[in-house]
């Protein structure tokens, strides 16, 4: 059998100037180009807000962590929970009131069915056996019932 070795610690990225990583020294060189532009283009009191700007969007997207992922992916979460967001409230009492209002009017209506009413159902455990003996001898075993009667 051949030995392996394993890769550990896949998730760390490739250091490449003392503790400083790719991606943030990617960041800081387009952080540094806005401020060279923002120098050449502008006047001193607009450099400075730029500046101030430029190292509160930057400085975070390069060097914080959240729960240890980069700051963009916190910021790309919050921007989908904003847009979707997956807290679902299940309101028992509307529930209530619709199962109760689907059995008082009877006719057509309950004898549909749905999601709901297939909830009430719940086979008995010689029926469950039964089934199971179905499943397990794959479909040789017919059951007990009727003949002509299959089972479901």
């Amino acid at each position: 059998m051949q030995m392996f070795t394993v890769p550990q610690f896949i998730d760390v990225e490739d250091k490449i100037i003392g503790p400083i990583t790719v991606r943030q020294f990617i960041i800081c060189l387009f952080a540094l180009g806005v401020l060279v532009l923002a120098w050449k283009l502008c006047s001193f009191g607009v450099f400075v807000v730029v500046g101030l700007f430029d190292f509160v969007i930057f400085f975070p997207l390069a060097f914080i962590k959240i729960n240890g992922r980069p700051f963009h992916y916190f910021i790309l979460n919050i921007i989908q929970t904003a847009k979707k967001p997956n807290l679902r409230i299940w309101n028992h009492k509307n529930y209530l009131k619709d199962l109760l209002s689907e059995e008082e009017t009877g006719g057509e209506e309950s004898q549909k069915v749905t999601k709901r009413t297939a909830i009430k159902f719940h086979p008995v455990t010689s029926r469950l056996k039964e089934l199971s003996l179905i499943v397990d001898t794959k479909g040789v075993y017919k059951g007990e019932g009727e003949e002509g009667k299959e089972i479901v």
